[in-house]
């Protein structure tokens, strides 16, 4: 592993677990301000269990066993045990290299032949209490292919953590958890002025987000503000019970390549960029 640090907060990363956040903590405290990923958490050596972990080349679930790409036909095989649809690119389950790593700084990157050849970079830094993110992919085939990109972060839930996140549509979900069509954002789920997450679940792609959350924290005794660029959708996934939430800043929807338009994905020839930046703010209450 990995430890970053600066006067106020401590970053732990694990390069060979997909490149994934393992924890971000109060460095006086040891206050986590992601979910916290104790020994058990770290043992399985999955990405889902830790703090943070990387999508690319596409975000969440792709359906119809594959997607058309400017090359043709793509098949693709279910990834996960516990989903039936392929989900999240391929860049999580992979081991990433170390590029460069400093007291406040780290770059991680991995090449990879599929579901097509591509090269994903991280950098990750720590500023005066304050963790930024940029995830850039690079399309490495021959051929053309179509890329998405998103980050998938772990927040501790309590009774009185509250979210606000400005979105002006919401994607309807089915059985399958993708997308039936847009929808004005309901009551219950409009984040516009900070509010306590629903009771039940959620599990759905917001659209038309200006980049910006605040997660308030008060039994912790902290605040998280967020800044995302390349990203004009949130995942927002609240499973009920559990003390934990997500929200996943993305470049599209669920299930964007066989959507109309395809939106929010980019078409890279060989050596072309996509880029994806996320930054948390630690403020203390």
């Amino acid at each position: 592993m990995l430890e970053l640090s600066d006067e106020l907060t401590v970053l732990t990363l694990a390069p060979a677990v997909g490149g994934s956040i393992v924890n971000w903590s109060v460095r006086a405290t040891g206050q986590p301000l992601l979910r916290h990923s104790d020994e058990l958490a770290i043992s399985t050596g999955l990405p889902g269990k830790l703090g943070c972990y990387p999508l690319a080349p596409w975000s969440n679930r792709i359906a119809q066993g594959g997607f058309d790409n400017p090359d043709g036909w793509l098949t693709l095989a279910p990834n996960s045990l516990t989903d039936p649809l392929p989900i999240h690119g391929s860049a999580w389950q992979q081991a990433w290299q170390v590029l460069s790593h400093t007291e406040d700084e780290a770059v991680l990157a991995v090449e990879c032949d599929t579901p097509f050849a591509y090269r994903a970079e991280q950098r990750f830094r720590l500023h005066e209490g304050e963790l930024s993110i940029a995830l850039r992919v690079t399309h490495l085939g021959a051929k053309a292919a179509w890329h998405g990109l998103g980050l998938h972060p772990y927040l501790p839930r309590r009774a009185t953590t509250r979210l606000q996140a400005r979105a002006s549509q919401v994607w309807m979900s089915d059985a399958s958890k993708l997308p039936t069509g847009l929808a004005p954002v309901p009551q219950a789920w409009d984040f516009s002025a900070l509010k306590a997450l629903p009771e039940g679940l959620v599990d759905n792609g917001f659209c038309q987000w200006d980049g910006h959350c605040r997660i308030e924290q008060p039994e912790l005794g902290y605040a998280l503000e967020c800044q995302a660029s390349g990203a004009d959708y949130f995942l927002l996934y609240c499973p009920p019970g559990l003390g934990f939430f997500c929200i996943e800043p993305v470049s599209h929807p669920v299930n964007a390549h066989h959507l109309p338009g395809r939106p929010g994905l980019k078409r890279l020839e060989q050596s072309q960029s996509t880029h994806l930046d996320f930054s948390l703010k630690y403020c203390p209450l």
